[in-house]
């Protein structure tokens, strides 16, 4: 295959074999369309079984890395992944183009799958906003005061017993409560770095992160990432060796946008291969998981170097901005900044939350999310696919990825597309999408959209509007 066979023992059979395609397509071997060796032909030459060709197969798919074709085996295809030979720092500048896509309509959309809101329509949500009312009638009757750091002691109790639930373990001790995950993740790097530190994290990125590292004044070294699997170790090794990175900022469960999810071998090799630089770890999807939780970054750390960041943003409703973290040797320093910065925090949106999550309803409005979302992405996949493939040119040149969890789905268009171009031309027919060059800093993702299903309604408006849409990106791709 023209390309190192060596296996590593470290390294599960079928990762061993998915490196190895991998490392043939990246390096020219196999190009666009081209037919990959067959299932029996590399059992022979790499002496794996055939279960193992056939997952590793699986695997490079589901990462829109190639695609297959009815008796005919496997194939690349065009969508190929960023080549790790190209990482280097880079500055941000996102935030102009940020508040133009962010703004909020003032009319109803067709197809509403720009933002990345959960669904409140729940009796789960009713009931918290009828306890933030009896909260709020009942402060009008107490003295006024600050609710100092490290938050108030209910909520607190409540979210170690959230993060226990999530495989972390967590004291009360442990947690602060911030202004949501983002305020966390902006205390955390603050703790750990100064301006000009350069910072990894996976690419494709969370659009808000990437503005968080602008406005610290850090440079921003994009680690190539799998869709399916998150941010690739050998990556990252690679460009430590290179760069002085001072923080690694990653989300393990369900990244935003593309909701990858990084399997247990890899969490464990991200660790081995980072020595002791510091790491944020993200997971405010992680209760969303439609399969069975895998142990966090934080929980398998044995260097103690890993801050964890949550929030209710995602499982709740995003308007509380209730976040929390697990700041560990950290802590003092990202106190102090608590409490020099905010003096205080939200007495009133803490103690009802707190309250509400008292009352068991949020395992069941959970649980029920769970269900709703997975079902949402089903339907909206079905509806999606069926809109594309009525035009010829279209077929098997998209790649859809994030139906392990959470809300949201990454898509992959032909190269050809302009998703800001897309973008305004959906927003004239009111339908919301979230073009992908807001998820690096490169215009590496120009031909990408997220979308997000967790307000997804399935009624004939919905149908039409994604015939609409397909017939856009159609047009869009000649």
């Amino acid at each position: 295959m023209g390309t190192d066979l060596s296996k590593s023992t470290d390294m599960s059979k079928y990762l061993q074999v998915e490196r190895i395609l991998r490392s043939a397509i990246d390096n020219g071997v196999y190009q666009h369309n081209d037919k990959l060796p067959s299932i029996r032909q590399l059992v022979d030459e790499l002496g794996f079984g055939k279960n193992t060709i056939i997952r590793a197969f699986q695997e490079l798919e589901a990462q829109g890395l190639i695609y297959s074709m009815p008796k005919s085996g496997y194939r690349v295809n065009s969508l190929k992944l960023v080549q790790t030979s190209h990482v280097k720092p880079t500055r941000v500048d996102l935030l102009s183009v940020c508040k133009e896509v962010l703004t909020y309509p003032n009319y109803k959309e067709l197809l509403p799958t720009g933002s990345a809101h959960p669904s409140t329509d729940t009796p789960a949500i009713k009931s918290l906003y009828a306890e933030i009312g009896r909260h709020s009638r009942r402060q009008t009757h107490t003295a006024s005061h600050y609710q100092l750091p490290p938050g108030d002691t209910l909520l607190i109790k409540q979210l170690a017993k959230i993060t226990q639930d999530l495989g972390t373990p967590a004291n009360v001790d442990e947690i602060l409560v911030t202004h949501g995950a983002q305020q966390a993740i902006s205390l955390a790097l603050r703790a750990i770095t100064v301006p000009g530190d350069i910072v990894a994290v996976e690419s494709p990125c969370y659009f808000g992160n990437l503005l968080l590292l602008e406005s610290l004044g850090l440079e921003v070294l994009e680690i190539p990432s799998c869709d399916f699997q998150g941010m690739d170790p050998l990556a990252l090794e690679s460009a430590l060796a290179k760069w002085n990175v001072k923080a690694i900022l990653v989300t393990p469960n369900f990244t935003n946008p593309s909701s990858a999810v990084m399997p247990l071998e890899r969490r464990k090799q991200l660790l081995n291969v980072s020595g002791a630089i510091p790491i944020i770890e993200d997971d405010v999807f992680g209760a969303l998981s439609f399969g069975s939780p895998i142990p966090s970054l934080r929980a398998l750390d044995d260097k103690q170097r890993v801050i964890y960041v949550n929030s209710l943003s995602k499982t709740l409703d995003s308007r509380l901005r209730i976040g929390w973290m697990l700041a560990g040797r950290y802590r003092e320093k990202v106190e102090k900044y608590l409490l020099c910065e905010n003096m205080g925090s939200l007495n009133l949106m803490q103690s009802a939350v707190g309250e509400f999550l008292t009352s068991g309803k949020y395992r069941n409005h959970i649980s029920k999310m769970r269900r709703c979302y997975q079902n949402n992405a089903k339907r909206y996949i079905q509806l999606f696919k069926n809109a594309m493939d009525a035009y010829p040119e279209l077929i098997n040149q998209y790649h859809i990825s994030g139906v392990q969890g959470s809300f949201l789905l990454w898509i992959r268009l032909p190269k050809s597309i302009d998703s800001y171009q897309l973008y305004q031309a959906c927003n004239q027919h009111k339908i919301s999408i979230l073009p992908g060059f807001m998820f690096g800093t490169s215009d590496q993702f120009k031909h990408c959209i997220r979308v997000s299903v967790a307000n997804f309604d399935s009624d004939k408006n919905w149908q039409s509007a994604m015939e609409l849409f397909a017939k856009l990106i159609a047009e869009q791709a000649k």
